[in-house]
C-alpha cells in the first residue's frame, strides 16, 4: 500500500474507518459467506453429476450404455472445474483483503469507530456454519467409506459421498480459518497496540 500524507489525524481516522469498514464487509460480511456457500454448492452439484456418471458406468451392460455416463461426466466437469477455480480465486482474494486489513488497521487507533469493525456476529456465523460443514465433511470422508458394506454400497456411491464430504470439509476449513483470522485481527490490531513502524507521516 502506498504511503500518503493526510492533512491531520481526523482525516486519517475518517479514511481509515471508511476503508476498514469496506474491507471487513469483503472479508466476513454476509454476502461473502453467501457467495462462499453458493460456489461450494455449485461444486457439489458438479461432483454429484460426476457421481451419477460413476453409477451409470457401474450399471452399464455394454459400451452403448456408457454414453449417458460420459455425457453426465462431461457436464459435471464443466460445472465442477470452474466452481473449484472460483473458490481458489476467492481464497487468494481473501488473503489480499486480510493483508490490507492489517496495514490499514495499524495506521492508528480509533476506539469508537473500531467497535463497529469487530463484527462478533459475523465471526460467529462463519464459525458455526464452517464447523457444521467440517463435521458433515469428515463424516462423509471417514465414516461413509469405513462403514460401507460390500454388495450393498457400490464403489461409485461411496466415491460420490466421499467427494461431497471433501467439498464440505474444505469449505468448512476455509471458513474456520477466516473466522479465527478475523478474531485474531481484532485482538492484535484493533485491541492491541499497533506494531512496527508507522505507515504514514502526518504534517501540520
Amino acid at each position: 500500500m502506498a504511503i500518503r500524507t493526510w492533512p491531520d489525524r481526523d482525516a486519517l481516522l475518517r479514511d481509515r474507518a471508511l476503508i476498514l469498514g469496506e474491507l471487513v464487509k469483503m472479508y466476513v460480511g454476509p454476502s461473502r459467506l453467501g457467495l462462499t456457500l453458493m460456489w461450494a454448492g455449485v461444486a457439489a452439484l458438479g461432483w454429484s453429476l460426476a457421481g451419477a456418471a460413476f453409477l451409470m458406468f457401474e450399471d452399464a451392460s455394454d459400451a452403448l450404455g456408457t454414453v449417458p455416463g460420459v455425457l453426465c461426466l462431461a457436464v459435471g466437469a464443466c460445472v465442477l472445474i470452474p466452481a473449484a477455480g472460483l473458490m481458489a480465486v476467492g481464497v487468494s482474494r481473501d488473503l489480499r483483503v486480510h493483508r490490507l486489513l492489517v496495514e490499514w488497521g495499524r495506521l492508528d487507533r480509533d476506539a469508537g469507530r473500531d467497535l463497529l469493525l469487530r463484527r462478533p456476529g459475523a465471526s460467529l456465523a462463519w464459525l458455526l456454519v464452517s464447523f457444521t460443514l467440517c463435521a458433515a465433511g469428515l463424516f462423509g470422508c471417514l465414516v461413509v467409506p469405513a462403514t460401507a458394506r460390500a454388495g450393498e454400497e457400490t464403489y461409485g456411491l461411496v466415491a460420490w459421498l466421499v467427494g461431497l464430504g471433501f467439498i464440505a470439509w474444505l469449505t468448512g476449513l476455509t471458513g474456520l480459518v477466516k473466522a479465527f483470522a478475523h478474531r485474531r485481527w481484532v485482538l492484535r490490531v484493533l485491541v492491541g497496540r499497533p506494531a512496527g513502524e508507522p505507515l504514514v507521516r502526518l504534517d501540520g
